[in-house]
Formats: C-alpha cells, sequence, structure tokens
C-alpha cells in the first residue's frame, strides 16, 4: 500500500487525499458524537452525514481549488485532479460512516464508528510517516491526539446544546 501510494500518487492527488480522507474522518466524527449527544437521534445522524458527505466534500473540494490555484504554481490539470481527490475522499470516507448507523442501535453505531475512524486514521497517519521517513509512533499519536480532541468537545458541545436548548 505505501508503495502505491509512494509511485502512483502525483502531488495533486496526494493533496487531495490526504485532505478529503483526514477532513471526511474528523468532520464526520465529530458531527456524530455531537449529534448523538446533542438529540440522541438516529435520523438527525443520518441526516448528518448525508450533509457532511455532499455539502461539506464540495465545499472541502472548492476550496483546496482555490488553494491550489493561489499558489499560481501548479498546472490546470493538477488543480482538477486535487479538487476531483478531495471531493472523491471525503465523500466516500464521510458516507462509509452511515451503515453502522443504518444497522446498529445508535449508541454502538458510535462507537463502531469511532473505532474506523481512528483506524483508517491510524493507517493513514503511519503511510505517511513512512513516505515521509519519520518517527511513525510521533505522526500516528499527534493525529490520534487531535481526532480524540474533536471527538470529546464535540461530545461535550451536543450534550450542552441539549441541556441548554431542549
Amino acid at each position: 500500500m505505501i508503495l502505491i501510494y509512494k509511485i502512483f500518487m502525483k502531488h495533486s492527488k496526494k493533496i487531495g487525499l490526504s485532505f478529503g480522507l483526514t477532513s471526511g474522518l474528523i468532520t464526520t466524527l465529530g458531527l456524530m458524537v455531537g449529534l448523538t449527544s446533542g438529540t440522541n437521534s438516529k435520523l438527525v445522524v443520518i441526516g448528518g452525514i448525508l450533509t457532511i458527505s455532499i455539502a461539506d466534500s464540495l465545499s472541502d473540494s472548492l476550496g483546496i481549488h482555490i488553494s491550489e490555484e493561489s499558489e499560481n504554481k501548479h498546472t490546470q490539470k493538477e488543480i482538477w485532479e486535487s479538487t476531483l481527490f478531495t471531493f472523491l475522499s471525503k465523500f466516500i470516507i464521510s458516507s462509509s460512516f452511515i451503515i453502522p448507523v443504518l444497522f446498529l442501535e445508535l449508541n454502538y453505531a458510535i462507537w463502531i464508528s469511532i473505532i474506523w475512524g481512528f483506524t483508517l486514521l491510524s493507517l493513514f497517519s503511519y503511510y505517511l510517516s513512512v513516505d515521509q521517513k519519520v518517527k511513525s509512533w510521533k505522526v500516528v499519536i499527534e493525529h490520534f491526539i487531535i481526532g480524540i480532541s474533536v471527538v470529546i468537545i464535540a461530545h461535550y458541545i451536543g450534550y450542552w446544546v441539549s441541556v441548554t436548548f431542549i
């Protein structure tokens, strides 16, 4: 897998894949946990996942597109590759979280989603560290801490909203 990542991935595709995968994982997990803590509604969580999968994937793709254009050093083909890979990776990753929510009780689905998300984040962080020739454990732990922080903060915000406004 690392060899495939190194050989076949041009810079523009790496940008899109890296951003889309990471954003898809962290944003979707944060939203799911926050919505569950705030509403405990399967319907609301499914709506949130679908919204992230479509609207946020398109938004992030446009953000990458404009960011790559602003550097003024990429071809149009490279810019569009980054845009497309950002959209596809974020859309696929975000959408994958809907599966446990559809088939499991919500609290179990959230835990399965957290395990799924952090497994993907750890694997990608490992591949990234190998590609950059840096200590894997440092990169994995750094990304894990950021991801866990998002999940914990989202949980408490969801809880706060539920006790404050409901």
